[in-house]
């Protein structure tokens, strides 16, 4: 089976995590300072904060930010739930938006919509690895005194007018899951060119400690272990290299993928997409329901994926709130999508595979 979604860990990983087994010092330390250092550098951000997973970083980010009870915050509803629930997390109300129809991603004009006299944030997301349009976003965010975080879960590396992701808004919030452009197994990080904000972020992560056994707010045990840091940081050295393979393997589908009714990714002409997933769109014209093309790929020995089949708003944690939002492109889009294999573990005789396979269609 070629799988959907598959992390790629070699012997320098191993030989790094073995390395801080043998030092004994397995909680946060030295070594997660030194990966908050390269992925700062690497992001082109004056801080960054590790911690212990992306759902971690968008709740820390917004308490940091002063987010809570009786606020609300602008986020899209073809996301993965937690860019909503982290909101909740904090007390304030997710206002869910629908997206654009051709990059899946927030729609501008949608968040202008939905801004009331509550609104504190907007959280836009870089689904798919690709960024959101992020010019018209963050006019708004100014223009109405909001704050702005980019939600960078699938998108370590995506670079949009001439810049990567996760230096734009007041902060970044990455994922570091197997299954991301790159692990730590599990974690997360926070960057921002706030200082303030990142001292912040660093007491809410730890017990609300601003200095050992001072603690002088509420906080949480939110770490990254130097475990999962010395992962990340062969990850990263190595991130260039991911994207690249799963960009050539997208190439590869977008000139041979050519069956009726499969639409493949649109990619702004100002952005770098990664491609954390490749999604195809299945269109009227195409000759199987999605359940039945994906049982015919498993056949096949090809693993495929819906992200997502519900959006947020339909949920049943949010149904109650949300039962007459008005979001027709998400709610269209959860029927159609589908994600194929363009993880860097796929070789080009696979993805060859993959494309006559479902051209026979």
């Amino acid at each position: 089976m070629i799988p959907v979604g598959k992390p790629t860990i070699g012997d320098e990983e191993i030989a790094a995590v073995n390395e801080v087994m043998h030092s004994g010092m397995l909680a946060q330390g030295a070594v997660v300072t030194q990966f908050e250092n390269e992925f700062a550098e690497f992001c082109g951000t004056k801080e960054a904060v590790g911690i212990n997973s992306g759902t971690a970083a968008l709740h820390a980010a917004l308490l940091a930010l002063g987010i809570g009870d009786g606020d609300e915050v602008i986020v899209p509803t073809f996301t993965f739930i937690a860019t909503a629930t982290a909101v909740s997390m904090c007390g304030a109300r997710p206002v869910m938006v629908d997206v654009d129809p051709k990059t899946y991603t927030i729609n501008p004009d949608e968040v202008a919509k939905h801004i009331s006299s509550k609104t504190k944030a907007v959280i836009g997301v870089h689904l798919f690895g690709q960024p959101f349009d992020i010019a018209p976003v963050k006019d708004i965010c100014e223009d109405n005194g909001l704050f702005l975080i980019e939600d960078c879960a699938q998108a370590h590396g995506a670079v949009y007018k001439g810049k990567k992701v996760g230096g734009f808004g007041d902060a970044g919030c990455f994922s570091f899951y197997p299954t991301k452009n790159m692990t730590t197994g599990e974690g997360g990080m926070v960057t921002t060119d706030d200082l303030r904000l990142a001292e912040k972020v660093r007491r809410v992560i730890n017990h609300g400690q601003s200095e050992k056994y001072l603690h002088t707010e509420l906080g949480f045990n939110l770490r990254m272990s130097n475990l999962n840091a010395a992962i990340g940081r062969v990850q990263l050295s190595r991130l260039d290299g991911f994207n690249k393979k799963r960009q050539e393997n997208a190439a590869f589908y977008n000139d041979n993928l050519n069956c009726t009714g499969i639409s493949t990714p649109f990619c702004r002409d100002d952005s770098v997409h990664v491609y954390h997933q490749y999604v195809v769109e299945l269109g009227d014209e195409f000759k199987m329901d999605r359940e039945s093309f994906m049982n015919f790929l498993r056949e096949k020995g090809i693993g495929s994926a819906v992200h997502y089949p519900m959006p947020v708003h339909m949920q049943p944690l949010y149904k109650s709130d949300f039962n007459k939002a008005d979001c027709p492109v998400s709610e269209d889009l959860s029927k159609k999508v589908l994600s194929l294999p363009v993880h860097p573990g796929v070789g080009i005789s696979e993805c060859e595979y993959i494309c006559e396979t479902i051209n026979r269609i």
